[in-house]
């Protein structure tokens, strides 16, 4: 699945990194990122991201206070 966050949505909440902590950090300057591999994918990057993370992904979704963040599945 394809998932990237909107970083000039994004205001640092961090429930997206307490849900999947495996793809979501917060970075240096407070906002949420999708990591890979150890890579930080920017704003509107999208960044290929393995399935079987699909339902916390959901759950940081979800659980988004500024719903930026999103994800294709196709």
């Amino acid at each position: 699945m394809r998932v990237w966050i909107d970083q000039d949505e994004c205001s640092g909440v961090g429930v997206c990194v307490q849900d999947c902590p495996q793809v979501f950090v917060l970075g240096s300057d407070g906002l949420a990122y999708v990591t890979v591999g150890g890579r930080m994918y920017a704003s509107n990057e999208h960044a290929i991201v393995d399935d079987a993370f699909l339902d916390s992904v959901l759950d940081a979704v979800e659980g988004c206070p500024e719903e930026c963040i999103y994800i294709d599945t196709a």
